[in-house]
């Protein structure tokens, strides 16, 4: 993953020069540290440990395939910052996993943690293979010999494993398979994201287009705005907008255009999200509904609409495309789909954005509940599920809000402020050691 990054300004007529070069996930999360650490009185020090993971793992994951040969493959566990907790975070299944996009992603997961304010820290990991290229047998059997070469570095008080892109509950369930296998006992808490039957979450494939859909909501009604009278686009329709789509539907709004990867459809008088089979139901399934129009995935990011979520994949908000986006307000479904220019121009150009690291901070939140019930051996209804996330959500919006508007910054830098501040709190408070 990469973001792009310039050294020319944005001239006054709204145009970019200068020619754009790539930023690797783990410069763009540098970058913003940095940034968040000029607005906020955080000893120096204390910054400098956190521009490094504490740890970073790479080992070999050979496995036979299916005809008989033999294919290895690279996995990486980049362990950011344990002060708060355990680290926690994602696995991915994806070509282009490298070093630095686990060590950018882990950062940004200490963060989502903190702005949560889960006792967790931030970890990622995965594997460079495309999955789709392995059959299930396959698929499993590179999951169970990737738990054994990251097996003591990973447990429910160490390290806690999710699923990411490429990865679901059956894989969650296969890895928890073979790191209890090793340990002599189950042990459901050693990742989370598993199916309920073997330990995982009500609720816990939607949480994060949840609690997008309730941060949506909330900055709709901050802006004194209706929710009913509120028109969505959202890019994606995975488990994150499929399921943000349909509860802001379900609260009045029009939803009137979602896509996948083949492109999208628009409807300026409302989609039936309901009827739109989601990626994980019928994968790219969206052109296959009637609408008035059709629309590129380009296109929906430059819909005149009043709230954009963009939530399929990284970098899609770009240099090129910010000054041609008419959305009033933006909420970050996907992680790191703003680049730091376009994050720049939508700020001179007064269109607020919301962070990743609190808008689709609903997975995480549900995982640590998921530890919980693993811990306490106890499974809470979805019900319990669903107001505990709406609980926590609400808390951390009202702690972002309130630095929004006491130190009049952009909402990235107020989620920043107060992850970073507790963070850089938990450090002063445990010390240096030795």
């Amino acid at each position: 993953m990469t973001m792009a990054s310039q050294s020319d300004v944005t001239t006054d007529d709204g145009s970019t020069t200068g020619t754009l070069e790539p930023e690797s996930a783990v410069e763009t999360a540098r970058r913003q540290l940095e940034h968040a650490a000029e607005l906020v009185d955080i000893d120096p020090n204390i910054v400098e440990r956190l521009r490094y993971p504490k740890k970073v793992h790479e080992v070999t994951v050979p496995i036979e395939r299916d005809d008989g040969s033999v294919e290895v493959y690279t996995g990486y566990r980049a362990q950011h910052d344990s002060v708060r907790g355990p680290y926690k975070g994602g696995l991915r299944y994806h070509p282009e996993v490298t070093r630095d996009e686990c060590v950018g992603l882990g950062m940004w997961m200490t963060w989502k943690c903190a702005v949560m304010d889960l006792p967790f820290g931030g970890a990622k990991g995965g594997i460079a293979v495309n999955p789709k290229e392995l059959s299930t047998d396959e698929k499993e059997r590179l999951t169970r010999r990737f738990a054994q070469e990251i097996r003591d570095v990973i447990g429910p008080t160490v390290d806690i494993p999710a699923p990411d892109m490429g990865t679901d509950p059956q894989t969650m369930a296969w890895l928890m398979d073979a790191y209890s296998m090793q340990q002599g006992e189950t042990t459901p808490g050693v990742v989370t994201g598993k199916p309920p039957v073997v330990g995982g979450s009500e609720g816990r494939d939607g949480a994060p287009g949840r609690s997008v859909a309730i941060i949506t909501r909330e900055v709709v009604e901050y802006y004194d705005r209706d929710v009913s009278d509120t028109t969505v686009a959202i890019q994606g329709y995975g488990s994150v907008g499929a399921n943000a789509a349909r509860l802001l539907d379900e609260w009045g709004a029009d939803v009137v255009a979602v896509s996948d990867v083949n492109g999208g459809i628009y409807n300026p008088d409302g989609l039936d999200t309901a009827a739109i089979p989601s990626h994980a139901t019928e994968p790219e399934a969206v052109m296959q509904h009637e609408a008035p129009r059709t629309v590129s995935n380009e296109e929906l990011l430059e819909l005149d609409v009043d709230v954009l979520v963009p939530a399929a994949v990284g970098n899609v908000l770009t240099a090129e495309n910010a000054h041609d986006v008419r959305a009033d307000i933006i909420v970050e479904g996907a992680n790191g789909p703003t680049t730091t220019i376009a994050d720049d121009i939508f700020d001179q150009r007064g269109i607020p954005v919301v962070p990743d690291i609190l808008a689709n901070a609903g997975g995480v939140t549900v995982s640590y509940f998921e530890w919980l019930q693993d811990i306490n051996r106890r499974a809470w209804s979805l019900e319990r599920v669903h107001e505990e996330l709406a609980a926590e959500m609400e808390a951390a919006w009202d702690d972002v809000r309130r630095e929004f508007d006491d130190r009049d910054v952009s909402w990235r830098d107020a989620a920043y402020i107060v992850a970073l501040s507790r963070v850089a709190e938990a450090h002063e408070a445990r010390g240096l050691w030795p």
